[in-house]
């Protein structure tokens, strides 16, 4: 029994690194580069005068002070201030408002977490290296009594894992969810990589679809372009250009199936940015939250339980989305005009001066 005891612990443990089998849409890849574009929409941008990138915008107008947070935080910080501030939380408004409108369950959840629900989303174990602990290894080797909690690097690991260890019904699903939160990653391993602005940093804003629903392909299929359709609408409703791709197997998440990625124009880097990241993970998710349904049995009509399928979307990140929107909203004089569907959750505010 000692011996079982041990070998299915190590077992176990093994089964974590195990990857989902991905969709036969997914292309065959060995990185990033070999990811598939699907399709473009939007028209870059033409100015009669010499653009500034974010950063400059940022510190000619106030709103952005980069230099004062690396004195504070250290590198890849920042503040916005000022309009650039209110330009945020207008963002995120906006877009908690549309997924509102559309049915979805808005949630501030907790942004500390424990081993098992990072484990249960899949960032855990291999992902360790990139997520903040509060006090796992140093207070245990203390003699203090260890919190053992993470902070997350999206809302989808508190979200997703909100019926953990439960049976639902199945005219319940699919839920929708839409989590809003602050998100810290460590960005280990990208020394030297994108360090100018607010393109890759430690601390974040987003709203996150989550959606959990009944065991079927097709469904999830749906689904995932449903979500995928709510982060174009408002890129297109801030009137960004934008291209979506089809992410490769060297670049996909263990446990996703099948991924789509958008990216949005930016012309301080002359190309296309990441900025939204749509997954589809079938039932590997699930297995790990445990998180199950009834449904009757179409032959026998007696009730057998499955495992959930679950699928998430970014529908906005900031800061990053600040960078196309100040590029491409400059004026010649140094100004920022506001997007229009922007300017109710700023008093009516036109532009950034």
């Amino acid at each position: 029994d000692e011996r079982l005891k041990t070998v299915l612990e190590e077992f176990n443990q093994l089964m974590l690194f195990v990857p989902a089998p991905v969709s036969s849409e997914t292309p065959v890849g060995k990185d990033d580069t070999e990811n598939v574009e699907m399709y473009k929409w939007g028209e870059l941008p033409k100015f009669d005068f010499k653009p500034r990138d974010h950063v400059t915008l940022g510190k000619e107008l106030d709103i952005i002070d980069i230099e004062r947070a690396v004195k504070i935080a250290g590198a890849r910080t920042y503040f916005l201030k000022g309009d650039g501030a209110r330009l945020e939380l207008a963002i995120l408004m906006y877009t908690l408002d549309k997924l509102v409108k559309k049915g979805f369950t808005i949630f501030a959840p907790p942004i500390l977490v424990n081993y098992e629900a990072m484990m249960g989303t899949s960032y855990f174990p291999g992902g360790e290296e990139q997520a903040y602990s509060v006090g796992v290894e140093k207070e245990r080797d203390k003699g203090i009594e260890s919190d053992e909690k993470y902070l997350i690097g999206t809302s989808e690991v508190p979200v997703a894992s909100y019926h953990s260890n439960e049976i639902l019904r199945e005219e319940e699903l699919p839920k929708f969810y839409a989590g809003i939160s602050p998100c810290f990653r460590r960005e280990a391993g990208t020394y030297g990589k994108d360090t100018h602005g607010l393109y890759r940093i430690h601390q974040f804003q987003k709203v996150e679809q989550v959606v959990i629903c009944k065991n079927d392909k097709q469904e999830s299929a749906r689904l995932h372009k449903i979500i995928l359709k709510n982060a174009e609408e408002v890129l297109q409703d801030l009137k960004l250009p934008y291209r979506v791709v089809t992410v490769c197997t060297g670049d996909i998440g263990r446990g996703q199936v099948y991924k789509n990625d958008i990216e949005t124009w930016m012309p301080s880097r002359k190309a296309y940015g990441e900025t939204h990241s749509c997954s589809t993970f079938h039932e590997f998710q699930s297995r790990r939250l445990n998180i199950r349904y009834k449904e009757k049995d179409s032959v026998t009509g007696k009730e057998i339980t499955k495992f959930c399928h679950t699928l998430n979307n970014t529908c906005i990140a900031t800061p990053r989305i600040l960078i196309p929107i100040l590029e491409i909203y400059q004026n010649a004089d140094g100004s920022v005009t506001i997007p229009e569907v922007l300017r109710p959750y700023m008093g009516g505010q036109e532009r950034i001066i």
